[in-house]
């Protein structure tokens, strides 16, 4: 057993029956009350990977994909900012339907938006320039069946989802810097690191989430 499986404590968060009831749960507050669900990490964070995208100039036609896109509210973002190739993922039906509601709601129908397991996903998606994960692999990591084999399983599943030179941009509250790049660094490389909130503690400074931009090697 590695450092991280002794360190991260098997949770409900990283089981499909858990995110198949909270957004049945939302989904239904969605129809009764057209709210649209929590944001995962605040409005900061997509405003972060945002800001990044356009200080690379990144084409508004890039392909993006949304891994656990959730109640799609990334996506929607993205498409107000003027992103008009969008996909997203998630292996929960009612995230889905959810996040289809909600693009209803904003207008948006070119937002496509399917079920697909990351870790196994159908041949048709692939040769995306940009993924965006926002919590998902950290969920994954708390899945409690062979969570090692999972982890490289996502990376593996990257890989092949993205386009060569392709670009991965992560934001987790469960790892480090070194530990994402350990991680990652044999089908990554990475490119930045983005400035995130801190916290202050007994005198000393850090961060409870990081985000980093990685490309795809060629």
């Amino acid at each position: 057993m590695d450092e991280r499986e002794e360190e991260f404590e098997p949770s409900v968060l990283g089981t499909k029956e858990h995110w198949d009831t909270a957004y049945e749960r939302d989904l239904q507050n969605f129809k009764e009350n057209g709210t649209a669900g929590e944001i995962w990490f605040g409005e900061e964070s997509m405003t972060r990977l945002i800001r990044w995208l356009k200080k690379q100039k990144m084409p508004l036609d890039s392909s993006v994909l949304d891994i656990g896109t959730g109640n799609g509210v990334l996506l929607v973002e993205l498409a107000k900012s003027g992103y008009t190739n969008l996909t997203g993922v998630d292996y929960s039906v009612s995230a889905v339907q959810l996040s289809k509601n909600i693009m209803e709601k904003e207008g948006l129908p070119h937002v496509k938006l399917q079920v697909e397991d990351i870790l196994n996903p159908s041949d048709g998606l692939s040769g995306f320039q940009i993924c965006i994960d926002k919590g998902t692999f950290d969920a994954i990591c708390l899945n409690p069946d062979n969570v090692a084999e999972k982890r490289k399983q996502y990376v593996k599943s990257l890989h092949r989802v993205l386009r060569p030179g392709g670009f991965l941009l992560i934001t987790s509250c469960n790892w480090t810097k070194g530990e994402l790049l350990k991680e990652f660094r044999e089908r990554f490389l990475l490119l930045e690191e983005l400035p995130t909130p801190t916290f202050c503690f007994g005198g000393k400074s850090g961060s409870s989430v990081t985000a980093l931009v990685f490309q795809q090697k060629e």
